[in-house]
């Protein structure tokens, strides 16, 4: 059967890969309250997710009084978002990862930049401190 090609010339063309977001906790926060920093973002057709961590970290901050989620939300109402997802990666090689980001002593951001890395997700950011330790292809600045 001629397809209409030379034998052993066809290339395999890979689909483009989709840019997938990870969510730092600011980030999660300022879309699910509407503000401006996170306006592009909102309006992006790409896949967004949440990690764990975040989950723990708003408690945190909540419990500490150092935050407090407008409209009465709770941490795991924010998450339970539709319009991210809750990613779950393996804790071991999660927090393998997260030996080398030595350049935090917070370990929630520590956490969050190693999911992203592992995962080879870009962060969404507003954080300079993580800026300032990421390349460009691995953020995207809110």
């Amino acid at each position: 059967m001629d397809v209409g090609g030379r034998a052993g010339s066809a290339e395999i063309q890979e689909p483009p890969q989709e840019t997938v977001i990870l969510l730092d906790t600011n980030a999660l926060i300022w879309l699910h309250d509407g503000h401006p920093r996170a306006a592009e973002l909102a309006r992006t057709a790409t896949r967004l997710h949440v990690s764990p961590i975040t989950l723990l970290e708003m408690q945190v901050l909540t419990e500490s009084g150092r935050m407090r989620l407008q409209r009465g939300a709770t941490p795991r109402e924010i998450i339970a978002d539709e319009r991210w997802v809750l990613d779950d990666p393996p804790s071991s090689d999660w927090f393998d990862a997260s030996l080398d980001v030595g350049w935090t002593r917070d370990v929630f951001d520590r956490l969050i930049v190693a999911h992203a890395r592992l995962r080879r997700w870009r962060l969404a950011t507003a954080d300079a401190n993580i800026i300032g330790h990421l390349s460009p292809r691995e953020y995207l600045e809110l």
